[in-house]
């Protein structure tokens, strides 16, 4: 079992250093001194204090508290014609996905994490026809073996956001949509934590699911490196707009659906 991607340390860091406030604004809000909030945010998981910061810092408490506490992790199973390679990055993982039509065995790559391997062992053992490379946004961990992926499965360029253009790809604009066999790839907007962030929807499976990258992770979401606002909205805009049971596959992390992060997300569960 893939563990969360962030802790609820995590999530406090990432809520504060979005809203720019200091460690002392927050232990006002938390009831505690400047000095116990450090060893909170650091770790040291402390109910009360997390209780009374959660609101201020726009994040759902209860969510909160039960990541803090372990309490929290989806189930949710990988959809048939969906696969993921993960692969280790700066002492975690990154994961790709293939997805494939079950009838034309034709095939999707969303990006490459860190080795490009365990990807083509899915394309062998399932017997799959490489037709395109996706990349949900430029960060070295998602592209890091785009060349030769590309080069040895014969889905060169790979294609990316025109937001993203590193040479050698081929661009495309949020909006465009692509077939693969029976299946429709659609492509959405969810910047914020990188600014050519996509989610790419595809339709024709079983269950609806969404290729999503950095953009939202269960329990959390990525860093607003670019903007911590935009990267609130475009999720809310392009994510939360899916139908309920749609599969979320994120860039880091466990699956999870968008009814599972509309109740348990500490970011969106208000």
């Amino acid at each position: 079992m893939i563990p969360l991607e962030d802790a609820y340390s995590d999530i406090l860091g990432k809520a504060q250093r979005g809203l720019g406030v200091n460690d002392a604004t927050v232990a006002a809000w938390a009831g505690v001194t400047a000095e116990a909030w450090v060893k909170v945010r650091g770790g040291g998981f402390d109910e009360g204090a997390v209780r009374k910061a959660a609101p201020h810092l726009g994040l759902d408490a209860d969510s909160l508290v039960a990541i803090g506490k372990g309490a929290w992790h989806p189930r949710v199973p990988m959809p048939k014609g969906v696969a993921r390679a993960t692969t280790e990055f700066s002492g975690g993982t990154v994961n790709a996905y293939v997805v494939w039509c079950p009838e034309t065995r034709e095939a999707a790559f969303f990006d490459t994490g860190m080795d490009r391997m365990p990807l083509l062992r899915i394309v062998r053992e399932h017997g799959l026809l490489p037709r395109y490379l996706f990349v949900t946004h430029t960060h070295v961990d998602h592209i890091a073996e785009l060349p030769a992926l590309a080069k040895e499965t014969g889905t060169a360029p790979a294609l990316v956001h025109r937001n993203g253009d590193i040479g050698g790809v081929k661009l495309f604009e949020w909006g465009d949509a692509f077939p693969l066999g029976s299946l429709r790839i659609g492509t959405r907007r969810t910047t914020g934590h990188a600014e050519d962030g996509t989610t790419f929807v595809v339709e024709g499976l079983a269950v609806p699911v969404a290729v999503v990258g950095d953009a939202i992770f269960a329990g959390s979401m990525g860093g607003g490196m670019v903007s911590y606002d935009e990267a609130l909205r475009t999720n809310r805009e392009s994510l939360f707009t899916l139908p309920e049971e749609t599969v979320l596959c994120p860039g880091h992390g466990p699956l999870t659906t968008v009814s599972l992060e509309k109740r348990h997300n500490p970011f969106y569960a208000k």
